[in-house]
């Protein structure tokens, strides 16, 4: 069986996988006949072996592998050793693509990709064989309708007023957003979820803008970086507290990558980086597959220079991030 869960939004699509895993039998066999794979680096050989290998004491075997399909998004017009390189994916999308057709019917295949395009070589060969999903980022009123759909399933109630403040506070991301709510359902005890109530999650808000950023710095989406600087500099957070943020969110994500490398737990990652909450695991986890090093490292020396003019009074701390978003996403962009 395959199955293909696309999309920016994460938290739909880890509840999807969440019920994947559910249908499959017994739980407690699950740890033993899962394996997590990271796509960008996979050969057919590795693939071949986890999804060749007989469950253990167990109907079937899981393999996840993550990012797989963006591995072969189009890119830019290939020239010179680009072009071998065009022509070696294009080898690479249909050997996969032959074997993952034919996988063993004791394995169970789930691709995880973000946002893929409908021209993807090995989306288009695989989508008529799979269960595809979708999940993009809620907004609007389907997010507003996401929220009190959650805040029902968690037994409580909330008002129109307190359903729009926290659509506009933390955005589409339900990690946060179905953390906040369930400790809203908690602290209201019983009583209606008020605006009021909302007001008291700006904390935790900055926290969620500052994995945003980094996410938008890293796709050099610069508009989306800057209007989210922006949000967190009026909303009160000085620039040494952001400073000290988006490194700490990097260098998070560099040991994620390592600890992964070094096939490592998800709970031992949990706590070897020190977080106790789940939501900022999965978005560490999810930034350490979708990034090369080099990108990280690259915007992590900048926030060093950014620290240093700050430092030295070379420029207020506004305008030294101002300068870094748009330094590190036009970077990306050449």
């Amino acid at each position: 069986m395959l199955y293909i869960l696309l999309g920016q939004d994460d938290f739909s699509c880890h509840q999807a996988l969440e019920k994947i895993k559910v249908g499959i039998g017994d739980q407690t066999l699950q740890v033993t006949n899962t394996t997590t794979l990271a796509g960008q680096q996979l050969t057919l050989d590795q693939l071949r072996t986890v999804c060749e290998t007989a469950p253990f004491l167990a109907e079937k075997r899981l393999a996840i592998v993550n990012g797989l399909l963006e591995r072969f998004e189009s890119r830019s017009k290939a020239k010179g050793q680009g072009r071998k390189r065009a022509a070696d994916q294009q080898n690479e999308y249909k050997l996969f693509s032959a074997y993952i057709t034919q996988i063993p019917d004791s394995t169970i295949l789930v691709l995880i990709d973000g946002r893929i395009g409908s021209n993807n070589p090995l989306l288009k060969e695989l989508s008529a064989k799979a269960e595809v999903k979708s999940f993009p980022l809620l907004k609007n009123d389907s997010l507003r309708q996401w929220i009190g759909c959650r805040v029902k399933q968690e037994g409580g109630s909330i008002s129109t007023e307190a359903v729009n403040l926290l659509a506009q506070l933390i955005g589409s991301d339900l990690w946060v957003m179905a953390s906040e709510i369930n400790k809203l359902v908690l602290f209201t005890s019983g009583r209606r979820i008020e605006e009021e109530d909302a007001k008291q999650l700006t904390s935790r808000v900055q926290e969620a803008n500052v994995f945003a950023m980094v996410d938008a710095i890293l796709e050099s989406r610069v508009g989306v970086a800057e209007q989210l600087l922006q949000r967190l500099l009026e909303d009160g957070a000085a620039p040494a507290y952001l400073l000290v943020m988006l490194s700490r969110q990097v260098r998070m994500i560099v040991q994620a990558k390592e600890l992964k490398s070094q096939r490592k737990s998800e709970a031992e990652i949990q706590n070897k980086l020190g977080l106790t909450a789940e939501f900022a695991l999965r978005k560490v986890l999810g930034q350490a597959d979708r990034y090369p090093m080099r990108k990280i490292i690259e915007v992590y020396h900048k926030l060093l220079e950014t620290d240093l003019s700050i430092k030295t009074g070379k420029y207020d701390g506004e305008l030294a991030f101002h300068l870094l978003v748009t330094d590190l996403c036009q970077r990306r962009r050449r």
